[in-house]
């Protein structure tokens, strides 16, 4: 039983005398190895004056405390209010026990039992490690693995469980005596810190050239140089390498954009801290504070105009303007060795414009190794201290994922110098093992937090279910992937996977499994998978279930998506959902994206749908967003206008006989075909370079219309509620609109009151208060917070992902979810 549920401090207290001995066997769970527990534990009891023990073992932190009724119950208290930065603690429970007669509070070593415990999620370095590392002095100065109980490596190094040297990374590297000696002292903060070491101890530091050959020098400084100079160069970090190159270089962008075949999609930005950005970047105190968390995401914020003439970076400048390598290219001559950047002076040396061409956003991070705050400590000269740590520094970078095109991350030396090579053109590598394969998380704020990927950082975190069920094991869908695994009332979703598009990403899937049933000994009693039979996902979870003689669940997709997000927030009631994405199979074989459902525990009912569009060359339509302005005109009887609206397209005559004679042109209710839609009317962006990219334009024209006027009122009849919800009146009138920006708002204006007009009658209609909104649509900030405001406002509650993106990469533990209801129920289909 969960203490905070079980007993009430004050009456523990009142019920004895002040002074009364007792005794209580204490057990905390969560997050509670690796993180300093156990010290921190044994100096609040010593602070109190307790007698006992505490310990590891397979349920998490074991506590034996006696001494005075009030402090036992102080200590109970601040384990939870106090625990250290890395903790996450799902419970704490406390028991009547017999006294042992212990005159003193020691650490014994770990206890046995069945693993329920989980390991933490890599983090940044703590300010007393940064303080180590800038500290001359010491023994860790511009040591580029600094760790301690409170910060560094923790899910990326470990091969299994229990957590200590030898099931990680580390074990190559035996302790020295200064550093076993910390590792020894419970007073130390780095007590029992598995992955401590220095530079006499750990892992090393190594400069390549492109050829593979060591670089004479310090690799830090070395590395340095060469950015300054324009090149590329492979760093590699936690979960693997990164590609880094100047921002403030054009040709250096340009060549990691045709050497990448990365034409338009936005490159991360690395700035030194939260002062170095503020000339390029709008972060408000949300924003900084998740820059500046441990979990060091990628976080979304809006460009700011930038002093220098850096008028290519204007939003409005590059919509419709499809650039192409060669104009990426275009940019610089190309020489070997750019002229060096201007230092920066008073917000002064421009970001290069095809960082992230057309977007109105940058994704910008911090800091998240040490090895990243080095070269920054490098450009800055050395400073001894940390007090640079708070001064705007010139140097910004790219900050990319080393992997050719679409495949998983690099995580081994010798494959980065296969993989990416003719790529980077210097590799700073160390010896140290990455594990486990993780990418950077990215965020952004709209009605609250909202994460597009969620990994490393926020991986292997558990998501507390409702009520514990059978360990489910989920496979998560095509496009974004992640597994999920179930353990009692915990769901761990895996790191982001990737589109499943290639062989190495499927293997990287496969991998994903086994380590994660691995670490968390966790046999599987049932599989779940999309309901499409194609993906690599659903047939590899077909032959799972098969080979092991498990259930098999095929969950339909956006059934999935508002799943999610109800078992995140503990919802077992019934609920409405809004699912709005691209495209998901539906159980009619249709393409569905914009879909009301009624969820009553796992069964799921589509109440209604979006007014069909079509697709006119099936999934050629949603790479093409002018072939969805087409779509429009023909459902409006404009379809002669086709060829004249968009001239620049040589197949505009042959898709409007297409459409006239409904050839070739599958039927879809998804939104993400709308936003297409209208950016194809609004010609914002004929043909799209990456996914999503007309969506995100349109929305940075809508916030960029709003900042300078206002929110337009939405357009009165603009949306009809007969046969599904029809924006046609809507789109007639973006199909003569001349101002983009206004129409994209107008759009936006719209959408969500005529969402909110649907929604809101249906919940009515079904005597339902609850909607959960699900699916990648809502990572539009526009449209999530105007839905959360507009039903609410309705007097709806409003439940929307937090944890977990609402996109794909949440469908994993909304499969989970209803195969674990459905098991509940005795339910699913043997394999």
């Amino acid at each position: 039983m969960d203490f905070w549920d079980a007993m009430d401090f004050a009456s523990m207290v009142n019920s004895l005398p002040e002074f009364a001995t007792v005794a209580r066997r204490i057990r905390v769970t969560g997050v509670v190895q690796g993180v300093g527990f156990r010290p921190f534990v044994w100096r609040l009891a010593r602070e109190l004056g307790l007698a006992g023990w505490v310990r590891n073992d397979g349920a998490g932190v074991d506590i034996l405390a006696e001494g005075a009724a009030a402090n036992v119950a102080a200590l109970l208290e601040r384990i939870r209010r106090e625990a250290p930065p890395l903790a996450r603690v799902a419970g704490v429970s406390a028991l009547d026990s017999t006294p042992e007669g212990r005159v003193d509070f020691t650490i014994l070593e770990s206890g046995g039992g069945t693993n329920s415990t989980a390991i933490g999620h890599d983090s940044a370095p703590c300010p007393a490690c940064l303080a180590d590392m800038f500290d001359p002095a010491g023994r860790r100065w511009r040591h580029g693995f600094v760790t301690c109980t409170l910060c560094g490596p923790r899910y990326s190094v470990t091969r299994r469980l229990p957590y200590d040297r030898a099931q990680t990374s580390l074990s190559p590297f035996p302790l020295c005596p200064a550093c076993a000696a910390e590792y020894g002292d419970p007073a130390n903060r780095r007590f029992h810190a598995e992955t401590t070491c220095c530079p006499d101890c750990g892992p090393r530091l190594d400069l390549l050239d492109a050829d593979g050959a060591s670089v004479p020098g310090d690799p830090v400084a070395g590395s340095l140089a060469r950015l300054k100079a324009g090149a590329i160069v492979a760093v590699k970090g936690l979960g693997g390498f990164h590609f880094l190159c100047d921002a403030r270089n054009p040709a250096a962008v340009a060549r990691l954009r045709e050497r990448k075949a990365r034409e338009e999609k936005p490159f991360a930005l690395l700035f030194a801290n939260r002062a170095s950005l503020v000339p390029f970047c709008a972060a408000g105190p949300d924003e900084a504070a998740l820059l500046e968390s441990p979990e060091r995401p990628i976080v979304l914020l809006r460009q700011v105009s930038q002093a220098g003439g850096n008028d290519s970076l204007s939003f409005k400048g590059m919509v419709g303007v499809g650039m192409g390598v060669a104009g990426l290219n275009a940019y610089s001559s190309m020489e070997p060795h750019p002229p060096p950047n201007l230092p920066l002076e008073g917000g002064g040396a421009a970001l290069a414009p095809n960082v992230a061409p057309g977007l109105a956003w940058l994704g910008a991070t911090l800091p998240a190794t040490p090895m990243q705050f080095l070269l920054f400590h490098e450009a800055a000269g050395r400073p001894v201290g940390s007090a640079w740590l708070e001064e705007a520094q010139a140097l910004a970078l790219v900050c990319t994922s080393a992997n050719p095109g679409g495949e998983p991350l690099v995580t081994g030396n010798a494959e980065a110098l296969e993989r990416l090579a003719g790529i980077a053109d210097a590799f700073l590598l160390h010896d140290r093992d990455i594990v486990v394969r993780c990418d950077d998380s990215v965020v952004r704020l709209g009605s609250g937090l909202s994460f597009i990927r969620r990994a490393r950082g926020y991986t292997p975190r558990a998501i507390r279910l409702a009520r514990s069920g059978p360990s489910v094991l989920a496979l998560g869908g095509w496009f974004k992937n992640t597994v999920c695994v179930t353990r009692g009332n915990e769901a761990f979703v895996s790191q982001h996977v990737g589109d499943l598009d290639n062989a190495a990403t499927c293997g990287f899937m496969e991998e994903t499994v086994a380590h994660l049933l691995s670490i968390l000994e966790v046999a599987p009693t049932a599989v779940a998978f999309d309901l499409h039979p194609d993906f690599h996902s659903s047939r590899f979870g077909g032959e799972f279930a098969a080979r092991h003689g498990l259930p098999a669940f095929a969950v339909q997709h956006h059934h999935a998506h508002i799943a999610a997000v109800l078992a995140e927030h503990g919802h077992e009631g019934s609920a409405l959902g809004l699912a709005l994405d691209g495209v998901g199979l539906g159980n009619d074989g249709a393409a569905w994206g914009g879909e009301l459902l009624r969820l009553d525990g796992a069964e799921c009912r589509r109440l209604d749908h979006l007014s069909p569009l079509a697709l006119p060359g099936g999934d050629r339509a949603a790479r093409e967003p002018w072939r969805m302005g087409a779509a429009a005109l023909q459902a409006l009887g404009r379809g002669d206008e086709i060829p004249g609206r968009f001239p620049g397209q040589p197949g505009a005559a042959m898709v409007a006989q297409m459409l006239a004679r409904d050839l070739r042109a599958p039927r879809t209710s998804s939104m993400g075909r709308l936003f297409d839609a209208a950016a194809g009317l609004l010609a914002i962006r004929p043909v799209a370079a990456f996914e999503g990219q007309a969506a995100m334009l349109l929305e940075g024209l809508a916030e960029e219309y709003i900042a300078r006027h206002v929110l337009p009122a939405p357009l009165a009849d603009g949306w009809r509620l007969a046969t599904g919800l029809d924006f046609t009146p809507l789109l007639a009138e973006l199909a003569d609109c001349t101002d983009a920006g206004f129409g994209a708002a107008l759009f936006h204006a719209t959408l969500v009151a005529g969402l909110g007009d649907w929604v809101g009658r249906t919940a009515t209609e079904q005597g339902l208060d609850t909607v959960a909104l699900g699916g990648g649509c809502f990572l539009n900030a526009l449209l999530s917070r105007g839905m959360v405001r507009e039903l609410t406002t309705r007097g709806l509650k409003v439940l929307a992902p937090r944890q977990l993106p609402p996109n794909d990469g949440g469908l994993s533990l909304g499969q989970a979810w209803v195969a674990m209801a459905l098991m509940r129920k005795g339910r699913g289909v043997r394999g």
